[in-house]
């Protein structure tokens, strides 16, 4: 595999995650029911530990457009995603590629979760692709009251199927950290992955009628030109490794939550 000079996701990476996302060797259908199915990777050794997951819903009544405007709107997430602590974005790297922060509630006493990741996205005739993984960020390191999960490769992939519907496919391969055992994070992922699907369709469904009240041509994913973010550049970020977390505070390794 050859070294790429430059963080930023490249065609080939798009392809790949475009490849994963539509590939059915290698991967077991763990649920099957009312045009949702989830799918895990047989994995190729016993280095991951964690499984990569895959969920493909069949939508029939909101557009490949609107979901894929859904998943970019940071302003509308916050109506729909009750899981949700903090989210921002923090600078732009490019035309089409951003990052960002996102903490999230988890279930007492597990600790909460954050990440930074840099997501990049692609815009074709007949599919949408959205990506992101984990990096270290200088201004950004890990808080000592959260676990700083990782991303290895987390992403969407929306094919339109009409003028108001679509398939919608969600990829990832994630490490929530902390002392949770793996098969713990791979059982749960299976049964919270669905749910969060159901989740984006709804918000999809109210989408259009929200964003009519709300900045309605206001889509800087869209149309970079209104895009305010400051510019970084890509070079001052790393990936983060699923294998290690530099700087982590001693008290975030564990998962009991003492806040009460």
């Amino acid at each position: 595999m050859s070294v790429r000079s430059s963080i930023l996701p490249d065609e080939a990476l798009f392809a790949d995650f475009r490849k994963q996302c539509l590939a059915t060797d290698n991967w077991i259908n763990k649920y099957d029911n009312n045009g949702m199915q989830v799918w895990v990777e047989v994995p190729a050794s016993k280095k991951h530990k964690i499984h990569k997951i895959k969920c493909k819903m069949t939508i029939k009544d909101v557009s490949a457009a609107t979901m894929y405007d859904v998943l970019h709107d940071s302003q509308y997430r916050k109506e729909w995603d009750p899981a949700m602590l903090e989210s921002y974005d923090i600078a732009r790297l490019s035309p089409n590629a951003d990052v960002g922060y996102y903490s999230w509630l988890c279930p007492k006493p597990i600790k909460n979760r954050d990440v930074v990741s840099l997501r990049s996205w692609q815009v074709m005739d007949d599919e949408y692709i959205i990506i992101n993984f984990s990096v270290k960020h200088p201004k950004y390191p890990p808080r000592s009251n959260l676990v700083r999960a990782v991303s290895i490769l987390t992403g969407y992939l929306i094919k339109p199927t009409g003028p108001n519907s679509c398939t919608f496919t969600y990829l990832s391969q994630a490490d929530p950290k902390g002392s949770l055992p793996k098969v713990v994070v791979n059982k749960a992922s299976q049964v919270l992955a669905p749910r969060v699907m159901k989740s984006v369709h709804k918000a999809g469904q109210n989408y259009p009628a929200w964003k009519q009240q709300n900045s309605p041509d206001q889509k800087p994913w869209l149309y970079p030109v209104q895009n305010t973010l400051p510019m970084m550049d890509a070079a001052e970020l790393s990936i983060q490794r699923a294998d290690s977390l530099e700087n982590v505070d001693e008290s975030s390794k564990g998962d009991s939550d003492d806040s009460g």
